[in-house]
């Protein structure tokens, strides 16, 4: 890691968590807002993990910050898993694989959005099946992981 590094994770992860802990936040709930950011940021469908976040935020009560934090965090993994969840939505569906070129779909799009929800919007839902199936798991891993490291926060230490 080059010297700058350490410091933007200082200040950009590490610091608004402990922030967060010092106002009263518990660190199960820290952690528990973490994940669900995580797991919400994966969502296969491009531009409604924000609104997700939000609406988790409020039905469950968890802190909006961690949650856009983490959110933010996930975005580089979210795109790369695209293909995954509509190949397990796809599989669990038995429906057949949609031939899936990113530089053609943006091409496609960009000629007809409507045209292309009406062909892939089935395919979007594969996505959404198969994140469907992996979310509830993977959220209680993370969870499982960033309690330990939420609460040596809480107590001062680094994680």
């Amino acid at each position: 890691m080059s010297g700058g590094e350490p410091g933007f994770w200082r200040r950009r992860i590490r610091d608004p968590l402990v922030s967060l802990l010092a106002q009263g936040l518990t660190p199960e709930r820290l952690a528990l807002s973490l994940a669900l950011g995580l797991v919400l940021g994966l969502f296969p469908i491009v531009g409604a993990t924000t609104l997700l976040c939000l609406a988790a935020g409020v039905a469950f009560r968890l802190n909006h910050v961690a949650l856009q934090l983490a959110n933010h965090l996930a975005y580089p993994l979210q795109l790369p898993l695209i293909p995954a969840f509509v190949r397990l939505g796809e599989r669990l569906a038995g429906a057949p694989h949609v031939p899936f070129d990113p530089r053609v779909l943006v091409r496609r799009f960009e000629q007809d959005a409507v045209g292309f929800a009406r062909d892939f919007g089935l395919t979007g839902l594969h996505g959404v099946l198969g994140w469907s199936v992996v979310a509830p798991l993977l959220l209680l891993v993370l969870y499982l992981s960033l309690k330990p490291l939420v609460r040596r926060l809480a107590i001062g230490g680094h994680p």
